[in-house]
């Protein structure tokens, strides 16, 4: 099959460990020869080929996928990343929700990290609508991954200036490491000496775990809910037909403080609790916190209320 051919020559040539994608190559071809993939439809064969992919890795960035309807006019590396911002702005660059709760608690739900390129816009009006809250909760639970740049731009907001070394990332193809820092300048306000909250669930993932992984390394947040899917490998997708696309890793990241990162065991959150109550835990948390330090009365009322009522339901 010309297909997986093209496939086990793209991880051959890009995975981030040789010796593991030989290892992979050789399972797959192995498979191959005894019939496990002949009549396969899409499906089938995506998550066959992913399944073995993982069993031999272990890399849950690894695998062969089904293309969205959307992409699949997609066939040349600039049509598919065309394809791809196009997406990402059509989801409001994955910033699903962004409220003041009660007791002025900043929230932000975001599902994805989008590239900064694009997205910086939608990225500071989201922190300049909660620069005035104070305690701020990032509810990354759904949260699939993306830029590492825009993790650099998001969690900048949350330093005063540019000597913050967040994360490194090694790409396998130029033997080269490149740092990433928090950024001197941000547009709008930057959130300071206030309390950050995130929230994870088993499903975060990649980009998301490492928003949540660089501010648990440095001390900058609390983290509630599950500990994360566990994928730490950035990844780069090839079209390999107009409906199948192959995700492989080609970059490790590591961590400046803690010299590894969270591939294959996930973010362990600091409090640990199902996914479904880390809201209500990390909004009862910023309200303790805003009753010993506001100097509103009515915020401070507001507060009260809302613990109460959180207590009650």
């Amino acid at each position: 099959m010309q297909l997986l051919t093209d496939v086990l020559d793209l991880v051959r040539q890009h995975y981030i460990f040789p010796s593991v994608a030989a290892e992979v190559v050789t399972a797959i071809e192995a498979r191959a020869a005894a019939g496990e993939f002949d009549d396969l439809g899409d499906d089938d064969l995506a998550a066959r080929v992913t399944e073995c992919f993982h069993a031999v890795s272990g890399d849950k960035h690894l695998r062969l996928l089904v293309r969205s309807p959307d992409h699949r006019a997609a066939v040349t590396p600039e049509e598919a990343e065309a394809a791809w911002l196009e997406a990402q702005r059509l989801a409001a660059h994955h910033i699903a929700a962004v409220q003041r709760l009660d007791g002025n608690v900043g929230y932000i739900d975001l599902r994805g990290v989008a590239s900064p390129g694009t997205a910086g816009a939608a990225i500071t009006a989201a922190m300049e609508l909660v620069a005035h809250t104070g305690a701020l909760v990032f509810d990354l639970r759904r949260n699939k991954g993306g830029d590492p740049e825009g993790v650099q731009l998001w969690l900048s907001y949350l330093f005063p200036d540019s000597d913050t070394h967040l994360n490194d990332i090694y790409d396998g193809g130029t033997a080269r490491t490149r740092q990433f820092w928090t950024l001197a300048y941000v547009p709008g306000s930057r959130y300071l000496d206030r309390p950050v909250y995130v929230l994870t669930s088993a499903f975060t993932f990649s980009g998301g775990e490492e928003f949540a992984y660089n501010l648990k390394a440095l001390g900058r947040a609390t983290l509630i809910g599950e500990v994360t899917r566990g994928g730490a490998h950035p990844t780069e997708r090839f079209p390999v037909s107009p409906t199948l696309e192959v995700a492989v890793p080609n970059a490790r990241s590591v961590n400046p403080v803690t010299g590894t990162n969270w591939e294959g065991t996930g973010v362990v959150p600091d409090i640990a609790v199902a996914a479904g109550d880390a809201l209500t835990v990390a909004h009862r948390k910023a309200l303790e916190h805003i009753l010993t330090t506001s100097t509103s009365h009515a915020v401070l009322t507001e507060a009260r209320e809302a613990l109460v009522f959180s207590s009650n339901s």
